[in-house]
């Protein structure tokens, strides 16, 4: 036997240290491989739709439900049906909904929990009893555990589960179990979460969304360019730090940099007050909706102004330093002829709405001027300094990547970058070329360097990766050939706003090329998957989010209100069993309030991708079976080691 091996079986053996102990793992294991595939949940582009986003999670896309008609079927009404569903999700508001209108509570607390037990059982079925035990709420883990399980040894098991069920009315612990078994439930429908990027921007609430990610049994994220600029923003970059506050701005949200971070804007506030006051900022309209208070629109849009110049500055600065990342089309502000009030883009001249920027020195506009420049400092520091945004950030680089490779599928929220022929394009990163799934991974050690790097050189090159990331013309996350964010502010003319799709978009229902870049990352094209973020599925204009027969899937979720009017629904989520594949299609979300109320949910239409036949996916054929398949090997090596003496058994 190798050294190296050996080393490995020792450490085995601490944890498993007899024969008896290794074989009933080996067993344990192996009795694992042959339970059915965990679900798996797909959620991309949530960018800040909290409510929407709590919901989907609260019901896995409608699995709930279809649970609730698979164990009830025709035996309880509609109306049943929905109340229980509603439970499930919203369990302390419901309840407090029932306390105050039931008559007969106790009956109700009877036939419920004998329901939520039902629902329990179904939705925990195919785990092993230990995984179950840990998921159990401390608080009621015996009382559940004994709930659930079947117990052969006592003849009258109605009569038991009944006795268990009074005794826990009568002691008036019945609304703490039910919330419980209600949480329960939601953690055994979905065994796995992927959120295929972009959490943040437009919405209100990135930061509960992340609290509540933070918290979920199991999951991983494929980093969105919405995503990318927040952790630049973290790591104190100030091109992403102004693009953060611009956008939030830009949507009524800067109480989520504010309340929800803890950020400090009086430097932003102070500067904008002063330099803005008598400033035309009418071409700065906030995009805000019925939350949002008035009486800060004005000061609102002198901010927004403010920190959009300054953005516009310290792209310039970054362009300029990096002529590799070939965005010289993007330096604007040295283009502006203020006499005639036009800008030279590209060789044409456009007529600009607003030229009146009291901090731009037409000789050196990418300067900042001494005030902008201590503002960013003071921001820098903030960013850099807030406890929540560190939290949140660090759990998107622990738990996240650039793309990630699971069960067949390959992940990812944009694009593999590609040129007009279907070649993978090459891109220069500090003097190397990349291209395919080289291009990922550079960009991914870079971000990470950008965040975690001592080295002040390699970290400001990694924030300024970061930063091209979120905007640059071969960005995989970004894929155009160009972010038009000074042509929409300042020119009317519509065709000078035009950002044109890097060509993967236009090659993308062309199966040779799928198959390709499935190769490219190492998949099996002839039974694996792509599942794509990033772009709205427009079904308005008879978009589909199934290409090139179901290997590529685009799941936009559509839960921007901002997007839905272009699309026509809210959006796709993709659920993978045991039995297949389906994507759903969602009708938009109304309000938490009226779910809870009206016992109404989003209205889910299943459109079927793939499914299983000749039974079901066992473990087995996961990326986890391989890895207990491996381990299960390395068990009996031990075994066999302990049997012919090469090791020696230790008491247990």
């Amino acid at each position: 036997m190798e050294t190296q091996e050996l080393t490995y079986l020792r450490t085995l053996a601490k944890q498993y240290p007899t024969i008896a102990a290794a074989s009933t793992e080996i067993i344990n294991l192996q009795s694992i491989l042959s339970l059915p595939k965990g679900t798996e949940h797909f959620l991309t582009d949530i960018h800040g739709e909290y409510e929407q986003f709590n919901h989907v999670m609260k019901n896995g896309s409608g699995a709930v439900r279809r649970k609730i008609d698979e164990e009830f079927g025709n035996t309880i009404t509609e109306h049943d049906k929905r109340s229980l569903a509603t439970l499930i999700y919203y369990p302390e508001e419901k309840l407090e909904i029932v306390q105050e209108t039931e008559e007969f509570l106790d009956d109700w607390y009877t036939i419920t929990l004998h329901r939520l037990v039902q629902m329990a059982k179904r939705s925990s079925s195919k785990y092993t009893r230990s995984k179950v035990r840990k998921a159990l709420p401390k608080n009621f883990a015996y009382v559940i555990e004994e709930l659930i399980t079947e117990k052969a040894e006592v003849d009258d098991k109605q009569a038991y589960y009944n006795e268990i069920i009074n005794t826990i009315i009568s002691i008036g612990s019945a609304p703490d179990l039910i919330t419980s078994m209600c949480y329960l439930i939601q953690r055994m429908v979905v065994d796995h979460l992927h959120i295929v990027g972009d959490i943040y921007d437009r919405g209100k609430g990135p930061h509960i969304i992340m609290d509540t990610l933070s918290r979920y049994h199991s999951l991983d994220i494929q980093w969105g360019n919405h995503d990318v600029v927040w952790m630049g923003a973290a790591a104190g970059h100030p091109a992403c730090i102004a693009t953060v506050i611009r956008t939030s701005a830009r949507y009524g949200n800067l109480d989520t940099i504010e309340e929800g971070y803890g950020i400090n804007l009086i430097p932003l506030v102070m500067f904008a007050m002063k330099v803005y006051a008598d400033i035309d900022c009418s071409k700065f309209a906030i995009n805000f909706n019925d939350s949002y208070d008035t009486r800060d629109l004005d000061l609102d849009t002198k901010i927004h102004k403010a920190i959009t110049i300054i953005q516009l500055k310290l792209e310039g600065q970054i362009i300029k330093r990096h002529p590799e990342f070939g965005m010289d089309d993007r330096l604007l502000l040295d283009k502006i002829n203020y006499d005639k009030k036009t800008v030279t883009i590209g060789g044409t001249e456009y007529a600009m709405n607003d030229t009146d920027f009291p901090t731009l020195d037409p000789a050196d506009p990418y300067n900042l001027t001494a005030e902008e420049a201590l503002v960013i400092k003071r921001l820098s520091s903030a960013f850099r300094h807030s406890e929540k945004l560190q939290k949140h950030v660090k759990f998107l680089f622990s738990k996240g990547g650039l793309y990630k490779v699971h069960n067949s599928n390959l992940l990812y929220h944009g694009c593999v970058p590609m040129d007009e022929n279907g070649n993978f394009k090459e891109v220069e990163i500090y003097g190397n070329k990349y291209s395919g799934k080289a291009l990922y991974d550079v960009l991914d050690k870079y971000a990470r360097m950008g965040y975690y790097a001592n080295d002040k050189i390699e970290k400001i090159k990694g924030q300024d990766i970061i930063w091209y990331i979120w905007t640059g013309p071969n960005s995989p996350v970004f894929g155009k050939d160009k972010m038009t964010t000074f042509e929409r502010y300042f020119i009317e003319d519509k065709a000078a706003h035009k950002e044109t799709k890097n060509a993967y978009y236009r090659l993308n229902e062309n199966e040779e090329i799928i198959n390709k870049i499935m190769e490219e990352f190492g998949l099996d094209a002839s039974h694996s998957h792509i599942i794509n973020g990033h772009v709205p599925v427009e079904l308005k204009k008879g978009e589909t989010p199934v290409k090139c027969g179901g290997k590529l899937l685009i799941i936009d979720g559509g839960f921007s209100k901002a997007y839905q009017g272009k699309t026509g629904i809210a959006g796709y989520t993709l659920v993978a069993n045991s039995h297949g594949i389906n994507l759903i299609a969602h009708e938009p979300f109304d309000s938490k309030e009226a779910a809870i109320h009206n016992e109404t949910d989003i209205i889910n239409d299943t459109i079927p991708v793939e499914t299983v036949t000749g039974g079901r996916l066992l473990v087995d054929d996961t990326d986890v079976g391989v890895e207990l398949r491996a381990t299960i090997e390395q068990l009996k090596k031990l075994v066999a080691a302990y049997r012919s003496g090469i090791l020696v058994e230790k008491d247990s």
